[in-house]
């Protein structure tokens, strides 16, 4: 079992240039990866979406990028000599009007605004993608090893979550029998207190028992319930990503649980019902961040 949430960073260097990818993921229903990609590394936006779909199922994953390239040729220095020539004419003119000194030199004129502009060299697709493809590996393998622990630690809540509901449900098997027949003996006293010394009509009584033995039956959902536990057992043991079929599970639980709970004529079933449905509840929150 993997949570969602974690954190990795990789890096992959070679020939001068230099990549690091960072991910750092949270819970989402799907997976949805954000990005923003600077325009120099657009080419390897595809391949990092695909490593990542490739190695994960589940969670919202941002994805920040880091490049350099300390190479000689990933910079070049481009003059503007015809600017720089009208800078130099116009400076020359001052002179005779101002009566001032020409103190130009080649490094005050490429001090000059606009004059010098430095540019980053046209970088090598190729070579960018075969980083990013690296650099992202690297750091899934990270990001991995921290949603494993963090899915270990969540394995361990969710076992004694549905422990917890094995227990309520023993309680409410347990239990079950006795409402019908605490029904019956409420049931002819009061018939017994209101007629006093009348006979009472042992035949209708039972049928009076039988029908709300009929309708407080919940056989059915006991065993649903059982199997529904014992399959979210069985998930946890599993080593595909069962995230979304815990979520499915835990709403058929919940199900079942509210449909013995509108059974339930017994405030002892009733308060069980009840503890159960809360530990359902924990159990869905925590299932919200499994892969």
């Amino acid at each position: 079992m993997k949570s969602m949430t974690g954190y990795g960073k990789g890096v992959a260097a070679r020939d001068g240039r230099e990549l690091t990818v960072e991910l750092k993921g949270v819970n989402h229903r799907f997976l949805d990866i954000g990005m923003r990609v600077p325009r120099i590394l657009s080419c390897t936006e595809d391949t990092i979406r695909r490593v990542i779909g490739e190695r994960l199922s589940r969670g919202h994953i941002d994805v920040y990028l880091n490049y350099r390239n300390t190479r000689s040729d990933a910079k070049t220095v481009h003059i503007d000599t015809q600017l720089a020539e009208a800078y130099v004419r116009a400076a020359r003119s001052l002179p005779t009007r101002l009566g001032l000194d020409d103190d130009l030199t080649i490094a005050s004129v490429l001090r000059l605004p606009d004059v010098t502009e430095i540019v980053a060299a046209d970088e090598d697709s190729d070579a960018l993608i075969s980083l990013a493809e690296e650099a992202t590996g690297a750091a899934i393998d990270v990001l991995e090893v921290m949603r494993t622990a963090e899915g270990e630690r969540l394995k361990t809540a969710l076992l004694s979550g549905v422990d917890s509901m094995a227990a309520y449900r023993e309680t409410i098997l347990q239990r079950a029998p006795s409402v019908v027949e605490d029904y019956r003996r409420k049931l002819t006293e009061r018939i017994e207190q209101a007629l006093s010394d009348a006979d009472i009509d042992r035949a209708r009584l039972a049928t009076e028992v039988a029908l709300f033995a009929d309708r407080a039956c919940i056989d059915e959902e006991l065993v649903r319930l059982e199997s529904h536990i014992a399959q979210f057992r069985a998930y946890l043991e599993a080593a595909e990503p069962i995230g979304r079929k815990m979520d499915f599970l835990i709403q058929e639980m919940n199900r079942e649980c509210n449909t013995i709970g509108s059974k339930a004529n017994d405030a002892e079933l009733t308060n069980t019902v009840l503890l159960c449905k809360a530990e359902i509840e924990k159990l869905r929150e925590q299932i919200q961040n499994v892969e």
